[in-house]
């Protein structure tokens, strides 16, 4: 069993990840083996985690020989993120074998779960052909993928990729980010889960930024929130290790131009010029960076309705999303409309839209695909083999000035702060800047009162983002009085330092002979009828 140390030819994946501060005794290191399918020869990939996630940890894997455990010559070496992936090409087979990592923090050594693997032979093939690895076995003969993000991770549950491989997908788009804080953090929770283990599934990953636009005028002010959320993008690429060569490019998510609400109905939408300006800016941005073409995720209706045509945005691919028509048919296509088709800067002359994704239904049979659920999102590519390819050409390797700064100073500036009487909230705007002056990517603000005086009961804060790095807040519930704060900015994520800034508020009594508000009784709800999410659609 020896010889299978020199029959193994390594590929390495080097990653870099956000520093955290860890030690030997709470260190947890994780192993899965797979044979990863798709290729001539047959291919290992053993990857993992690392928690709490340490950068450019060396990951060594071990073999067990004659009941005796051996380092290899085999090493990687741990991402930002904790992850860390080997991939390896075996010529010997049906050989049970069985691997662990090993970590050293401090003077200890940590190890793996062990992993026990079979190396099987892969059935003959004509090396002439180069489409074997790519099968199209969607509707419509085309390549099947999928999408995924927290919703088809309920409870945490994890997706069987290698179920998933096995019902004919071949991709999967991985919600990767968010302009908003809290769903930000799940969008990584969950791609550090997916993207190796769908990759040593043998599938090819990809990744979606879902978009919240701002509440600006300028657009000069446009501009800039798309190149801090872009910049976003680049750091969690960054923290992911960059590109692979199993990776689609990134994809931008703008669905809704809604950016201010009074209660549940919209008070604002950004005017269609500026939401295409934020568009091209942000793509731009990933393009230059990356040396990739990004792609553009919407619905017909949108961009017909919300975005103008423009000929730099249609530069970009475009993953198309429109429901109820059976890809299958072959002359079935998205784009299209009772009495014609949509208009939008992908609509040809012929009034077809130049996709290269079409996701054809939300309402995908979940657990037929290995995803916890009821409902998957489903996408089938276009183009040939040869044209997915296309998409995974070119890699990108993070610098050090990609990565995500660490406790990062920052500037906290308020403004235009209105108050009077206890009976009313008190409201102010907050800008916090970067070292360079650009608006800071994570974070939010509040109001922090003085233990010395405090305020009893506590006030109601709300926190509306107006853009990158600036906030509208609003305070209710202050009593009449002088009272002595702070306005304080805080990063959950680390990247950017807590600043605060004193503040002082003089409230008066609110006006005695307003009417005391009588409450209303309570009403039971009418109950809505029961209709179907997934009616029409196609429920492969």
């Amino acid at each position: 069993m020896k010889k299978i140390i020199s029959v193994l030819v390594m590929s390495l994946a080097l990653f870099s990840i956000q520093t955290v501060s860890t030690n030997a005794a709470t260190s947890k290191l994780s192993l899965t083996v797979l044979q990863t399918p798709g290729g001539e020869e047959p291919v290992v990939t053993l990857y993992g985690n690392l928690k709490p996630a340490k950068s450019a940890v060396k990951v060594e894997i071990q073999i067990q020989l004659n009941g005796k455990w051996q380092d290899t010559r085999f090493s990687t070496r741990s991402a930002r993120v904790g992850t860390w992936k080997v991939v390896a090409v075996a010529t010997a087979l049906n050989a049970q074998v069985k691997y662990r990592a090993k970590v050293k923090i401090g003077s200890k050594s940590i190890y793996s779960n062990i992993r026990e693997i079979t190396v099987r032979s892969v059935p003959e093939i004509s090396s002439a052909s180069s489409t074997v690895m790519i099968d199209q076995l969607g509707p419509g003969g085309r390549i099947h993928g999928s999408d995924v993000s927290r919703w088809q991770h309920p409870n945490g549950a994890p997706i069987d990729f290698v179920k998933k491989y096995s019902a004919g997908m071949r991709f999967v788009m991985i919600k990767a980010s968010d302009s908003r804080d809290e769903a930000d953090a799940l969008a990584l929770k969950y791609v550090i889960m997916d993207r190796l283990a769908a990759q040593a599934a043998g599938m090819y990953t990809g990744f979606y930024h879902y978009a919240v636009l701002p509440d600006v005028k300028t657009d000069a002010e446009v501009i800039t929130d798309a190149q801090t959320q872009a910049q976003k993008v680049i750091w969690r690429l960054g923290a992911l290790g960059g590109y692979n060569d199993r990776d689609l490019p990134y994809a931008l998510d703008l669905e809704n131009n809604c950016v201010r609400l009074s209660g549940k109905t919209c008070a604002r939408y950004l005017p269609k010029a500026q939401i295409t300006l934020w568009a091209k800016t942000f793509l731009k941005v990933l393009r230059e960076k990356t040396d990739r073409m990004p792609i553009l995720y919407s619905y017909p209706s949108f961009l017909e309705g919300a975005m103008v045509r423009d000929n730099e945005l249609r530069q970009y691919p475009l993953w198309l999303a429109q429901y109820g028509i059976d890809p299958a048919d072959p002359l079935g296509q998205p784009g299209l409309k009772e009495g014609g088709c949509y208009v939008h800067s992908w609509t040809a002359a012929n009034c077809s839209s130049q996709w290269i994704i079409w996701q054809y239904s939300s309402c995908g049979i979940a657990p037929k695909y290995g995803v916890p659920g009821s409902r998957l999102d489903l996408n089938v590519f276009r183009g040939e083999p040869s044209a997915f390819l296309d998409l995974v050409k070119g890699s990108w390797f993070p610098e050090v000035v990609d990565q995500m700064p660490i406790n990062e100073t920052s500037t906290l500036v308020f403004k235009n702060v209105k108050f009077t009487t206890s009976d009313k909230p008190v409201t102010l705007e907050v800008d916090v800047t970067r070292p360079d002056g650009k608006p800071v990517v994570t974070g939010t603000v509040r109001f922090y009162t003085n233990s010395d005086n405090p305020i009893e009961p506590k006030p109601v804060q709300t926190v509306v983002r107006s853009t990158s790095g600036s906030w509208k807040l609003t305070i209710k519930g202050i009593p009449a009085g002088t009272w002595t704060g702070r306005i304080g900015f805080k990063d959950a994520t680390g990247t950017h330092a807590e600043s605060r800034s004193p503040i002082t508020l003089s409230i008066l009594p609110g006006d005695p002979n307003l009417p005391t508000p009588t409450p209303k009784p309570t009403v039971a709800p009418t109950k809505k009828p029961t209709t179907d999410g997934c009616r029409n659609q196609i429920k492969n």
